[in-house]
């Protein structure tokens, strides 16, 4: 659904009055004593009373919770559920005073309660036939502290979104409309009118690189790879430079290691859900005119089968000159971002690399599809993205790492095995990628196999896509 279907004053204008109540709160109010008397609303977290009469004022209820245990994130659910239940009651206006919360600054919590509002319309749904148009939804907002920058504060919780909505849409998109050479397409389309500069190389520009890692997985496919370079260079004070790579497998049928069913196949357009993070942070920074300098790096590719396709067996070279022991195909993902690690940190030489990628199923397995998993070779890097995270409302777990997992990656044929086996399967998949981090720099893996699409709804985030970790990366970024 379009970001456009709902918007923010901050004027009051007509419309229902919506009243936040904490339920650890004395309250002057005729229509509270009315509802607690009769055991209607008690202002419960996420606890919602109409009051929509014909005539009088209209007035609802939202809960909030004890006051000083409110966070952030229980502020961007309480106001999905509002948004929510306004569209189901069909008022397109509300008014609504943001209380002051003492342990909370003011401006995270009109940001947080702007991106819980605008999560609530997202729908991915351009291929139903019947999908409803909306009115455009209007909340006017004001606030019980005086915040300056209250406008401003609104304009960068809606940008957010709106890149978080574009990567979901990248995400969602179907294999048939999405493949490498499409998602260029729109990496170039979206993001250089922003002042980000795409470079895009095709097959033969891969095969003059180097990318050999990525074209073995992507050479059984009729659909070509892409390896896709978005550089925003706007910090010329600085020689410090982030590098964001993520996974860009469009489609992943585990090539001869096929996938065990075909339930396991429909959703596989979602293996790029690494790439797709890093393109709607690339836009958001861009939008937001952040005074920083990333390059991310995005190795497009199909995994297909047919009889060129790579095999397991097979001993794949890679642009740093090291060699991998394919033992299972449906293992790929590492491949390509071998090649992509290996880039952004030796030939375009960032001074700091995350990668993100739906990498393992035993990541879902460890942490659900409410953590992701994180492998590191800097604790301090590591300690500034979790604050990030955390200040985004996106849960991250960092996962132990030594030498007793990086020798279950060695080869007795080739440099390294492109899987360590069943056990310990995400972090020895991360620390498969920590052989191809040129110069030792910090580095963060992030494996997002269960956070990036979800198998059913969660709080305020849809089945589907969730643009997970665009907020956390432009946190980070944001200094």
């Amino acid at each position: 659904m379009n970001i456009e279907k709902i918007k923010f004053n901050t004027t009051d204008k007509s419309g229902v009055k919506v009243t936040p109540v904490f339920e650890d709160k004395e309250y002057n109010s005729e229509l509270l004593d009315y509802t607690k008397g009769k055991e209607l609303f008690s202002g419960k977290l996420n606890e919602i009373f109409n009051n929509l009469p014909y005539n009088g004022e209209k007035e609802i209820l939202l809960g909030l919770g004890k006051f000083k245990e409110l966070t952030e994130d229980e502020i961007r659910e309480a106001f999905f559920k509002l948004v929510k239940n306004l569209l189901k009651v069909k008022e397109y206006e509300v008014n609504i005073q943001i209380p002051k919360i003492d342990h909370l600054t003011g401006n995270f919590v009109v940001k947080a309660a702007v991106e819980g509002s605008i999560h609530a319309i997202y729908n991915f749904d351009k291929y139903k036939s019947d999908r409803e148009e909306l009115p455009v939804l209007t909340i006017n907002i004001s606030t019980e502290e005086l915040i300056t920058t209250l406008e401003k504060d609104i304009n960068e919780a809606q940008d957010t979104m709106e890149a978080i909505f574009f990567s979901r849409d990248l995400v969602n998109e179907r294999a048939e409309y999405l493949y490498p050479e499409t998602l260029a397409n729109i990496v170039v389309e979206k993001l250089e009118p922003l002042g980000v500069t795409v470079e895009v190389y095709d097959e033969k520009q891969c095969e003059e690189i180097g990318l050999k890692g990525l074209l073995a997985v992507g050479r059984a496919s009729a659909r070509k790879p892409r390896f896709i370079v978005m550089k925003y260079l706007n910090n010329a004070d600085s020689d410090e430079v982030m590098g964001l790579v993520g996974k860009g497998v469009t489609y992943d049928s585990g090539g001869y290691s096929i996938k065990p069913t075909a339930n396991s196949m429909d959703i596989m357009h979602c293996d790029m859900g690494g790439a797709g993070t890093v393109i709607g942070t690339m836009h958001l920074i861009a939008k937001r005119k952040l005074k920083t300098n990333v390059i991310g790096i995005v190795g497009a590719c199909e995994n297909m089968i047919s009889g060129s396709a790579y095999k397991p067996g097979d001993i794949v070279e890679t642009l740093s000159g090291k060699t991998i022991e394919v033992l299972n195909t449906d293992a790929e993902g590492r491949i390509t971002l071998a090649d992509s690690v290996y880039y952004a940190t030796e030939k375009l030489k960032v001074n700091k690399v995350i990668d993100l990628a739906t990498l393992t199923g035993a990541c879902l397995i460890a942490l659900g599809e409410f953590y992701t998993g994180a492998v590191t070779n800097n604790d301090n890097f590591f300690n500034e993205l979790k604050i990030a995270s955390l200040k985004a409302g996106e849960r991250v777990w960092q996962l132990p790492v030594d030498d007793s997992f990086r020798k279950l990656n060695k080869s007795s044929v080739a440099d390294v095995k492109n899987t360590g086996g069943r056990l310990g399967g995400t972090i020895t998949a991360g620390l498969f990628i920590e052989n191809f981090v040129a110069n030792d720099i910090p580095w963060i893996h992030l494996d997002i196999a269960g956070t990036a699409y979800l198998s059913n709804s969660e709080r305020y985030l849809p089945k589907g896509a969730t643009g997970v970790h665009v907020k956390t990366l432009f946190n980070l970024l944001n200094k």
